[in-house]
C-alpha cells in the first residue's frame, strides 16, 4: 500500500499536510520510504513502525542515528520513540483523528525539552 492520500480526492487541506509530515518523520528516522521493497502484502511503513512500538523501536530507527553504545542511549531511544508515536498520530486513517500542525509542533518542542533536561540531569 502506497501513501497516496495527499490531494487524492482533489482536496488539499492542512490535515493532508499533517499526514505528509507524519510520513516524512517516519522516513527521516527510519531511512525507509513507503515504497521500499521490504513492504509487501499487509506490511507498510506505517504498520512496520506501529508494530515496533514500544519494545522494538530500535529495529526501526536508522542504525546511523542510534547505537546501544551511544552516550545517553536510553534518553535518545525514548526521544525517537516519542517522535515515532507522534508520526503515527499524524497519519491516522481519518483526517478528523489527526493532530493539528500546532499540536505537532508543541509536541516536538516538549520531546526536545524532555530530552535536554534528561541529559543535563545525568551529567
Amino acid at each position: 500500500m502506497l501513501f497516496v492520500e495527499y490531494g487524492s480526492e482533489g482536496l488539499i487541506s492542512a490535515k493532508c499536510d499533517v499526514y505528509s509530515y507524519g510520513i516524512m518523520l517516519m522516513e527521516v528516522f527510519s531511512r525507509r520510504k513507503p515504497n521500499d521493497e521490504m513492504f509487501a502484502g499487509n506490511l507498510n511503513l506505517k504498520s512496520w513502525i506501529n508494530d515496533s512500538l514500544p519494545n522494538s523501536i530500535l529495529q526501526v530507527i536508522d542504525a546511523k542515528l542510534l547505537k546501544r553504545e551511544d552516550e545517553n542511549f536510553t534518553e535518545k531511544l525514548e526521544g525517537f520513540s516519542s517522535i515515532m508515536e507522534l508520526a503515527l498520530k499524524c497519519v491516522r486513517e481519518s483526517p478528523t483523528d489527526r493532530l493539528s500542525m500546532k499540536v505537532v509542533l508543541e509536541t516536538l518542542k516538549k520531546i526536545k525539552l524532555k530530552f535536554l533536561r534528561s541529559i543535563n540531569s545525568s551529567d
